[in-house]
């Protein structure tokens, strides 16, 4: 099972609102999900992200893949500086 990070619609028509989830690559994309790991409101912009630190983390660590767009704003939250920095020092063991 190919677990990625991505993004989940629950807008309504023309006010989208996000959930970023850990899903399954063969589920649809509004379809199930393993784990939510937080939320994104485009009018906010990607700072306007809020990503459980801890969860996406763990995830990341697990081996999922996250699409472009959540790694961007994984980037923008320092998350996927910390997971780099975490597998340097696993390495280093």
């Amino acid at each position: 099972m190919s677990v990625k990070i991505r993004l989940t619609r629950i807008g309504r028509h023309k006010d989208p609102f996000y959930r970023i989830v850990a899903a399954d690559s063969h589920f649809t994309r509004d379809g199930r999900y393993i784990e939510q790991i937080g939320t994104y409101d485009p009018a906010k912009g990607t700072k306007g992200a809020e990503i459980n630190e801890e969860i996406a983390l763990k995830w990341l660590n697990d081996g999922a893949q996250p699409s472009d767009s959540v790694r961007a704003m994984l980037s923008e939250k320092g998350i996927m500086a910390k997971f780099a920095e975490s597998k340097v020092k696993k390495g280093g063991k």
